[in-house]
């Protein structure tokens, strides 16, 4: 999806979008996403700037939840408008400071290229940070779900966890899942397409069912 904003085009990526491809200087040297985590998730995410305080709570929030990321076959991918010489002092700042290493690569966009990509940069709340996009982009590199902060309000980890589990949950199922899911609740099935669905649905006791077109089952 493409917006005009001060006469200039500013894309906005949707979900089921083939992620936009870029190439990158990184912390841990140049990516080019197409090549990037093969078979693996990302999590794609920006923060305004360096040495701020809400974006150093979220970095580390990263960085020490990176197991659980590792554990969900998911790389994680930061970005903001510094240099890569920044991002190297920041990350060693940190390090000496609370001894959280950001052991991901941070995007170094200065030229902003990749935050005019995926619609980072909008202007009515900032034209010189990027805001606190996350893009979860599965194996096949297509965008499956886009979270958008403004810049000050930090993001909630938990629930960044929670959604990738979701969406790798729901792929390997074949389900769908209710309002506040978390790993070990019941799930929702698909309704049934055809009368004959629709009798065998009434008829099955092995689910927790609402009516016949909400129904529950345990993946234990």
């Amino acid at each position: 999806m493409e917006t005009i904003q001060n006469n200039e085009i500013i894309s906005m990526p949707r979900i089921g979008d083939i992620a936009p491809d870029f190439e990158a200087v990184t912390t841990k040297g140049k990516i080019k996403l197409s090549e990037f985590a093969k078979d693996k998730w990302i999590v794609m995410f920006s923060h305004p700037a360096d040495f701020t305080p809400v974006c150093t709570t979220e970095m580390s929030g990263f960085a020490v939840r990176k197991p659980e990321f590792d554990a969900l076959n998911t790389e994680l991918l930061g970005l903001s408008i510094d240099s890569v010489h920044a991002h190297l002092g920041w990350v060693q700042n940190v390090r000496e400071n609370t001894g959280v290493y950001f052991d991901f690569p941070i995007i170094a966009d200065l030229d902003m290229k990749v935050s005019k990509k995926y619609g980072m940069l909008q202007p009515n709340e900032s034209e010189t940070a990027a805001v606190r996009a996350v893009f979860f982009i599965d194996p096949k590199k297509k965008i499956r779900l886009v979270m958008y902060y403004p810049l000050n309000v930090g993001r909630n980890m938990n629930e960044i966890l929670r959604a990738l589990e979701a969406l790798q949950t729901s792929d390997k199922y074949k389900v769908a899942m209710p309002l506040d899911w978390k790993k070990g609740d019941k799930v929702i099935v698909s309704p049934p397409k055809t009368l004959d669905e629709l009798n065998a649905r009434i008829a099955d006791d092995t689910l927790e069912k609402v009516d016949w077109y909400l129904a529950k089952k345990s993946l234990n």
